[in-house]
């Protein structure tokens, strides 16, 4: 058997970069072609694979980005898309390429971090790891009369539409300044495609992207894009339905205003830091740049 090659940030390597699209669809049911194609794959998404021949056969992917806590930038990597093809596990390749990552890395950010399914959740300790639990916020809602808006649709297949929402994402503001991230417009994009392509919508008067849903008087709002401060009450008041009676938030709100609960979940979080950065508690990581 073939002893397998340690490949990295192949994105331009058309036949390692569909093995590894083919791989991550037979795992993750999910394809990244589309969003390379789009030009969205930049170069602060890095995998690290091991390959025979042009087959990618395991893989960790480094994401580059910073993290704000409490308004202060911290540079930080997320770790992602660790798959390894079934005919090679148990032979020690994601072990490997962890180990590869975390000595390449070493030094270079402060807060390291990922979030692991639960068969794994034994595994990432062994590299210095710990878990971390979230909490998400949430808040009861009592509609007033609906506000009039200018609230348009936008349609990731529509090609204005989506370099609209990709200028929009490069110059956003962290969705929270009590834990926001920042340098992830690759990674909002993949979920604009992949995850939330029907669920996007921009307030004119706002200025501000909406991803969001609303069934059973039940309103999710995963993010809210903007590049100046915004009103979470005002925009509440033009998206919410006349039945709304909830709001989950899937970041940390940090609008002081709202009159938030908050409920533990535990998504599998796992956290290594250089020692002078705290993780903090109480806060949901932005669903839009979960990798």
């Amino acid at each position: 058997m073939h002893e397998p090659r340690l490949v990295k940030d192949y994105k331009q390597h058309e036949m390692l970069r569909k093995s590894f699209d083919e791989l991550a669809v037979k795992t993750f049911g999910i394809s990244f072609e589309a969003w390379y194609q789009h030009g969205f794959w930049n170069d602060r998404y890095i995998p690290y694979s091991f390959a025979i021949g042009d087959q990618v056969i395991a893989n960790v992917s480094v994401n580059l980005l910073d993290i704000m806590i409490d308004g202060e930038n911290r540079s930080a990597i997320q770790i992602g898309t660790v798959m390894t093809h079934e005919d090679y596990r148990g032979q020690g390749l994601s072990r490997r390429l962890m180990t590869n990552v975390l000595e390449d890395f070493e030094n270079q950010y402060d807060v390291m971090y990922l979030f692991a399914n639960d068969a794994v959740l034994d595994y990432y300790p062994k590299f210095g790891f710990e878990a971390v639990e979230e909490e998400q916020c949430w808040m009861d809602y009592s509609p007033s009369r609906k506000e009039p808006a200018a609230i348009r649709k936008l349609n990731v297949h529509d090609p204005d539409d989506l370099q609209f929402i990709n200028h929009f994402v490069s110059i956003r503001m962290p969705v929270s300044k009590r834990f926001g991230t920042i340098h992830t417009q690759g990674i909002f994009m993949f979920y604009a495609l992949n995850i939330f392509s029907d669920d996007m919508y921009y307030l004119a008067d706002e200025d501000v992207i909406c991803v969001y849903k609303q069934e059973n008087g039940h309103m999710e709002i995963y993010d809210l894009v903007h590049i100046r401060e915004v009103n979470t009450h005002s925009i509440l008041a033009k998206i919410a339905g006349i039945d709304t009676e909830k709001v989950t938030f899937y970041y940390t709100p940090d609008d002081p205003s709202l009159e938030l609960k908050r409920i533990r979940c535990e998504n599998g979080l796992f956290v290594r830091t250089n020692g002078r950065v705290q993780y903090p508690v109480h806060v949901k990581h932005p669903v839009t740049s979960i990798a």
